[in-house]
């Protein structure tokens, strides 16, 4: 059986990734953290255990199981098997992973910060996956908003940038200043 993977950032959406029969899911028990690692020079987002959060995201299958592809472009985080946390609608249940950056190469300090373009694909992969209810779920099932973000949209840094509609960008924005508001 065709195994698949669970995302939750930028895997959210469809435009920078090809893995067939992607489809909406949801990760029981974790939770989105964004994550300074030794590993990479900027902040991405990563997953952690907590037994009273679900988050949404999108599923894939991994054709013929060749990880190769997957596992380089997630480099720096761990590929876990995610067992029954994955709530999903395919038949039989196939075999399911996440990855995840492990606690001992995860850095509290220094000065890496999000990139903006980064951010922006993720939202725009949830809002196309489950509108704007999911993107106000996203920033709030997402712990680590006092990281410093880098606005990189006029020469984006991220290899996977997506252009956005003035609606998303304004969605990034809007909830970006909600979030500075309750700090």
């Amino acid at each position: 059986m065709i195994p698949y993977f669970f995302g939750y950032g930028s895997l959210v959406n469809r435009n920078t990734h090809t893995y067939p029969d992607a489809r909406p899911a949801q990760l029981s028990g974790w939770r989105r953290v964004w994550v300074r690692t030794a590993k990479r020079d900027v902040v991405f987002l990563s997953v952690e255990p907590d037994i009273e959060t679900n988050i949404d995201g999108l599923i894939a299958a991994v054709p013929g199981a060749d990880w190769h592809a997957l596992d380089a472009r997630e480099y720096g985080y761990d590929r876990l098997s995610s067992g029954t946390a994955v709530l999903h609608d395919v038949l039989p249940a196939p075999d399911m992973a996440h990855y995840s950056i492990a606690p001992q190469h995860r850095h509290a300090g220094g000065d890496h910060a999000i990139l903006l373009s980064y951010l922006d694909v993720v939202v725009q992969g949830f809002y196309r996956e489950y509108g704007l209810e999911g993107v106000t779920r996203f920033f709030d099932t997402t712990q680590g908003w006092d990281t410093p973000i880098l606005n990189d949209r006029a020469a984006p840094r991220y290899p996977r940038h997506q252009t956005l509609t003035r609606q998303e960008t304004a969605l990034v924005d809007d909830h970006l200043a909600r979030l500075v508001a309750q700090l």
